[in-house]
C-alpha cells in the first residue's frame, strides 16, 4: 500500500501536493468542475473571434473594426484560459490548507469586459449595417 508521502510524490503538481492535507473530494472535484468551466468559456471566447473574423472575410470587404473585434474576443479567450489553472492551483491550495478561498478575480474582468465588447458590436452592426 502507497504511503501519504508517495501519494503525494505521483500526482502533478508536487508542490502544491505537498502542502496541507487532501480535502473532501468533493471540493476538489467541484474546483476541477470550476476550472473546465473556465476552459470552455475560453475555447467558447475564441471561436466568437475566429467566427467574427471569419464573417469579415466571407464578406470581402476587410473591416478593421471586425478584426478589432476579433482579437478582443481572441484575448479575452487567451486571458481566461491562462488565469484559469492559477485560479485551480490557488483554489486546490486554500482548500488543502484550511485557508479561505480566493476571490474571484477574473470575472468582473470578463464580465465588464465582454459587456464591453457586446456594446462594441451592437455599434458595429449599426454603423456598417450587417
Amino acid at each position: 500500500m502507497a504511503t501519504d508521502r508517495e501519494d503525494c510524490d505521483s500526482r502533478w503538481p508536487r508542490r502544491l501536493y505537498r502542502d496541507g492535507s487532501d480535502p473532501d473530494p468533493r471540493f476538489t472535484l467541484a474546483n476541477e468542475r470550476t476550472f473546465l468551466a473556465w476552459i470552455r468559456t475560453a475555447l467558447a471566447l475564441m471561436a466568437g473571434g475566429v467566427g467574427v473574423e471569419a464573417l469579415s472575410a466571407a464578406t470581402g470587404q476587410p473591416s478593421p473594426l471586425r478584426t478589432a473585434l476579433a482579437v478582443l474576443l481572441l484575448l479575452a479567450g487567451v486571458l481566461c484560459s491562462a488565469t484559469a489553472f492559477t485560479r485551480w492551483w490557488t483554489t486546490e491550495r486554500a482548500l488543502r490548507c484550511g485557508r479561505p478561498l480566493p476571490a474571484p478575480r477574473l470575472a468582473p474582468v470578463l464580465g465588464y469586459g465582454l459587456g464591453a465588447i457586446g456594446v462594441a458590436a451592437c455599434v458595429l452592426l449599426f454603423v456598417t449595417g450587417f
